[in-house]
This record gives C-alpha cells, structure tokens and sequence, in this order.
C-alpha cells in the first residue's frame, strides 16, 4: 500500500529522491481556481492553499480545494496548507486546524512563525498519529482524497511516513533557534519565509532579491537544515528566482501565485494586444 500513498505524492517523491520540487501559492478561494492552478503544468509538485494571509478559510474553503485537487486523479501535485495559528502553538492551539486539514486529505501542513524547539514539536504531535504523536483517528473521508484503493486502515498505517510537516522560519527567535527546531524527530523541514524574515531582523522585504544580510541568513537556513539531514524550501515569486534556489540546492521551491501568475498573464496579453508588431510600438485603441 506504500506505493499507492506515495504515488498520489509529488512531492514527497521529490523527496526521497533529492529532486527539486517546484510549487505554487493559492491566495485566492475557489475549487476551480485550485483545479485549474493544479493542472497547469506536469513541472507542479506541489500546490499550497494559503489559510493565513490567503483568501481561503479551513472550512469550508480549504476541504473543498483539497478535493478539487485530490480529484485530478493520480498525477494530482501534492496539496499542502498553510495554516493560519501562528506564534506560540506549543500550547495547542495549532491542533484543532491541523487535525482539519490533514482529516480533508491535504498531504502535508505548514505553520509559520514557528520560534522555538516546544513549538515545533508540538505541531509534529499534532500530525503524527500514535505512538509517535499524538493525531486523533476517525474521519471516514480523508482516504478517499489519496486516491482508488485506498482503505481507512491503509492511511492509518502510512500516513506517518506519506505526510509532509514543515514550519516557517521567519521570526528572529526562529532563527535564533534553527538548529534546536530541525532537531525535533518527525519534522521534515523547513520553509523560509524571506519577507518576514527581513522584517523581523529590521531589513527590507525583497526587491526582487533579499538584502544582502538577509540572503547570508537564507543560505545558513539552508546549509544548517541540510547538515540536519532536513528538507529547506523557500518562496520565490518568478520561474527566474525558483531555477536559481534550485540549483542552490533547496529542496522545495514556490515558483509563483495565482494571483501573481494571473496579473503577469493579463499585463502581458494586453501589452501584445496594444503593440504594433511592424512598428513596435502601441497602436492607439479606443474604449
């Protein structure tokens, strides 16, 4: 039954053979708006619902992407969500949403602002299923979402090696603890958040690149993560930006938006609707 799980996971495929995964970020909601992103390359590995500063809620938004996605079928890029409890949730708070989401069938979570070792591990509790943590089991509907032939047992017995637990490091007590969150067993990486990270360490959000002081931050994020035999993703916003982390040797890579990827298509249509192609210059329209 391994292969089935692991089958219907990109993602996790690009893992466990040290291929570059390339991804994209949903902002907006809609199950059409996830499938259509979903579909819009054999290169997707992965397609990440944004519950936190995204458009889509957990419910009912984010179980409805999933299943959009789920039902592409078995090539499907692996969906993982962004949740939005951020900060402290060693305490718990971070539970509920990420029992939800991995109950809809996401194949893995991501919580950011994570700050210290406690935080992370609870987050891992919080995914696993006993003995390792400590995830409750019952919801009659999430193996349907990793493809045909998948039982409610099956998932029970793979699903602590199938999903995919990451947290963000983007807060100056998350850096400062790196080394203590990616020793925490069961956590498979860690994912950069380059913006939050130049803000809490008093610097500039990208422009399209990081401060310098910044990118040195970035390149120990990784080199430390990698030294702990744990994944390093990060987020881009251009297919030039992914292909140069790529061969920086990150593990997991966002390309694009939907947002971004829709406003760059427009921009460019129009510029090649309103452009003279002997003149190479705008023709005059009117409205």
């Amino acid at each position: 039954m391994a292969a089935a799980l692991t089958h219907a996971h990109p993602l996790l495929q690009a893992f466990r053979t040290s291929k570059p995964a390339f991804g994209a970020w949903l902002t907006l909601p809609g199950a059409l708006n996830a499938r259509v992103a979903a579909s819009a390359s054999p290169h997707l590995s992965w397609v990440l619902i944004d519950c936190e500063h995204g458009m889509t809620g957990l419910h009912p938004g984010a179980s409805e992407s999933i299943g959009a996605i789920a039902g592409l079928g078995r090539d499907a890029p692996s969906t993982i969500v962004r949740i939005p409890a951020t900060g402290a949730c060693s305490d718990g708070s971070a539970t509920w949403q990420i029992k939800y989401v991995l109950d809809q069938g996401a194949r893995g979570v991501l919580v950011p602002m994570v700050s210290n070792r406690t935080e992370a591990a609870s987050i891992v509790s919080a995914a696993r299923f006993p003995p390792t943590g400590a995830r409750g089991f019952g919801n009659p509907f999430t193996h349907l979402a990793w493809g045909p032939g998948v039982s409610a047992t099956d998932y029970l017995h793979r699903a602590n090696e199938s999903v995919v637990v990451l947290v963000q490091i983007e807060t100056r007590d998350g850096y400062a603890n790196l080394e203590e969150i990616l020793s925490v067993d069961g956590l498979d990486g860690v994912f950069i958040g380059p913006y939050d990270l130049s803000l809490s360490h008093g610097f500039p959000t990208p422009s399209p690149d990081p401060h310098p002081e910044v990118e040195k931050m970035i390149q120990n994020i990784l080199a430390v993560a990698h030294a702990k035999e744990k994944k390093c993703a990060i987020y881009c916003n251009s297919g030039e930006r992914a292909a140069k982390r790529a061969k920086e040797g990150f593990d997991m890579i966002n390309v694009t938006s939907d947002r971004g990827a829709m406003a760059h298509g427009l921009s460019n249509h129009l510029a090649d609707a309103v452009t003279d192609p002997e003149m190479g210059a705008e023709r005059e329209i009117g409205y």
